[in-house]
């Protein structure tokens, strides 16, 4: 039995649950300014099945209500702790940021005269996007497979860099950038709370950038806290 009334607008299923409107999105179903159209004319205008557009909802809901990290990092060899914070955290920030970017650009462009500090959301986010798309490149080509080497038994892996500690530093210092500009998000948006006035786009951003403060908090902790000290480690021993 689904928990997903149909003959709700598209609006107010977002209003409750902003999570909810990347399937929206994906299926090209306006939730803000058609919000008031229901769930059943939305899908019946778009020609799509709603039993499977409900079928979508549930399975994001399932999703979002799961604990999102259950691994225990310091578990993991290193080799596997660097290949899940790829395809784990790399893999979300891939599929994030453009969203979140079309997201900051649109509510920016709609309400950024009522409110400038929208203008700096979309900027400060779209910075951070460029940082942390060379910061990923960086780790995933340099500095993860001289770990990973090393964890193999090549004891030279570094040898081209001097030390590990060098880009080790360096991913640090983006970090430490990284979670400046996050708390820069958060400034500007009074902690991801929207005002009275705010469309759906707009809360539907709010939640995005929430989940992913979250997302880069864990993901940074793993690198920090685990698999730098623990690479460090192994190639003072050798």
């Amino acid at each position: 039995m689904t928990t997903v009334d149909t003959t709700r607008p598209v609006g107010e299923i977002v209003m409750q649950q902003p999570g909810l409107a990347r399937v929206f999105e994906r299926l090209d179903i306006d939730y803000c300014c058609g919000g008031k159209m229901s769930l059943e004319d939305a899908c019946d205008q778009k020609t799509l099945n709603v039993d499977h557009v409900v079928a979508l909802l549930e399975e994001e809901r399932q999703r979002a209500s799961h604990q999102p990290d259950p691994i225990n990092p310091a578990t993991m060899t290193l080799t596997e702790l660097a290949d899940h914070i790829e395809s784990t955290h790399h893999a979300y920030l891939r599929s994030e940021l453009p969203r979140l970017h079309a997201l900051t650009r649109k509510v920016s462009e709609v309400h950024g005269g009522r409110d400038a500090r929208l203008r700096n959301v979309h900027l400060t986010l779209c910075a951070l996007a460029d940082e942390l798309t060379s910061h990923m490149m960086k780790e995933e080509r340099i500095l993860f497979p001289i770990i990973r080497q090393m964890e193999s038994g090549v004891t030279d892996a570094a040898a081209h860099c001097g030390t590990m500690a060098a880009p080790i530093r360096q991913m640090e210092h983006e970090h430490d950038q990284a979670g400046s500009a996050l708390s820069d998000l958060r400034e500007l948006t009074e902690g991801f709370a929207p005002p009275e006035w705010a469309c759906n786009t707009y809360r539907a951003m709010l939640d995005a950038l929430d989940t992913f403060e979250k997302d880069m908090h864990r993901h940074i902790h793993k690198e920090n806290n685990v698999l730098f000290p623990r690479a460090m480690q192994m190639e003072q021993s050798t």
